[in-house]
């Protein structure tokens, strides 16, 4: 090994370092908000009391605590990886397995689909204990976790099959593609991958959500026909309104609209309707009200066409990935730095090299601005849902679903800069605020 083997692996080590160190700084910032501030907002303390606070305060200490060990075990794990070349070493064990089926080292694909097989399955059981926790420790401790131990290790297994049922074919074809190559491969990946990926989101809805959740028509009543009024106000083109049974799975509340092309579908959470305890008080939940406030949201989205905007720069993104991709993946140090000998060059390899960890910088920069324009798109929706006359309600909603939620309202800037796709509650209520002052002023 030379000199530039040992430089290339040192910039790619570094790089991962310094960003996890950034990412600890961000971390410990957020951990010393949750640790210091008592005190709920103003505009928060009508509908937040006291309890509520101090759960989602400890609530968030644990999440941030458990983030920080999560992320050390990650990026340990990464750079011994690495450091030890065991990338290369798998690449053998592929090799070894695949002789057992009597596939030769030649044929590369089905190489390359036993390559993912095995890291797949490496990855599942080196994060199991940090999965096991999170569900049944943080989450049960919080009072968020409804799963059992049966329903979870169902979960685990559909989410392995249906992983590998997808990537594999996907991982085929791109190999094909760039094994053909030509001019113009970079292209037709990227075509490829363009038309894979409309493909997933189209049948998402419909053929891959119901194999984890139980989705069931919302009965006929006043808030099936408020949603449907509301779709209708606006064109929208409704075909089914679902209600999925989330809480089998966790007590966090959602609501979200499906379909890329023609009908589409409405789907809210079962934790999202009102509960009651044996009083018939109301515990948790929202009233028909509150949750047409949070789908005009949603429904601001679609009108604003964010999910288009999205999936267009997606595909930008991905043409520049290609591009970098088909100028760098020939060069032989990529593979040397891992362990390969000279001449053995495996696509799959090259792909995760470039993609993943040559490109990190890019990566990152480019989440930052991801994040930055997701927020942009939240206050629109919420903007547009002002518009329709909900601006209380949506307000009303957005509070009790943080407290439902257990989500902490006081963030640091810079974490939230960094990791928040969606604006802190603070932020929207007062976002809300303005948009009725501007609104009263014209």
């Amino acid at each position: 090994m030379n000199f530039d083997e040992n430089m290339l692996l040192m910039l790619i080590l570094v790089f991962s370092w310094l960003e996890y160190i950034w990412e600890l700084y961000l971390s410990i910032r957020q951990l010393n908000i949750y640790k210091t501030n008592n005190t709920i907002p103003d505009d928060l303390k009508e509908m937040l009391n006291e309890e509520s606070f101090k759960k989602a305060r400890l609530y968030g200490i644990d999440k941030s605590q458990f983030k920080i060990v999560k992320e050390f075990y990650s990026i340990s794990l990464t750079s011994i990886i690495l450091y030890n070349r065991w990338v290369s070493a798998a690449w053998i064990k592929s090799e070894e397995v695949a002789a057992i089926f009597n596939i030769s080292p030649s044929q590369e694909i089905l190489i390359s689909c036993v390559f993912m097989t095995l890291v797949t399955l490496f990855n599942m059981v080196v994060n199991m204990p940090f999965t096991i926790y999170g569900t049944f420790v943080l989450e049960e401790k919080h009072g968020f976790n409804k799963q059992t131990i049966g329903f979870f290790i169902k979960d685990q297994l559909k989410s392995l099959a249906l992983n590998l049922v997808i990537t594999l074919p996907i991982v085929s074809i791109a190999i094909y593609i760039i094994m053909l190559g030509g001019n113009m491969f970079v292209v037709w990946l990227w075509l490829f991958t363009t038309v894979a990926t409309l493909l997933l989101l189209t049948i998402y809805p419909s053929v891959i959500a119901p194999l984890f959740d139980k989705f069931v028509p919302l009965p006929e009543g006043s808030l099936r026909k408020g949603i449907e009024n509301l779709a209708s106000k606006l064109n929208f083109s409704l075909s089914q309104i679902y209600i999925v049974e989330g809480s089998k799975r966790s007590a966090h509340s959602n609501a979200y609209f499906s379909g890329l092309f023609g009908a589409k579908r409405i789907v809210l959470f079962d934790t999202l309707l009102e509960k009651y305890d044996e009083t018939k008080k109301v515990t948790t939940g929202c009233t028909e009200s509150e949750i047409l406030g949070v789908l005009a949201h949603e429904l601001g989205h679609w009108k604003c066409s964010h999910i288009y905007k999205s999936i267009a720069l997606t595909e930008v993104n991905l043409l520049l990935l290609f591009s970098a991709f088909g100028f760098l993946f020939k060069y032989s140090l990529l593979y040397t730095t891992l362990g390969f000998p000279s001449g053995q060059e495996p696509v799959i390899i090259g792909l995760i090299v470039v993609l993943q960890l040559i490109l990190a910088p890019y990566n990152s920069l480019l989440s930052f601005f991801a994040t930055a324009l997701s927020r942009k798109f939240e206050f629109e929706a919420d903007n547009f849902a002002v518009g329709l006359d909900y601006p209380q309600e949506l307000r009303s909603a957005l509070i009790k679903l943080g407290k439902d939620n257990l989500d902490y309202p006081i963030y640091d800037k810079l974490y939230s800069a960094w990791y928040h796709s969606h604006p802190t509650l603070l932020h929207r209520i007062e976002n809300i605020k303005n948009q009725i002052a501007n609104e009263k002023r014209d």
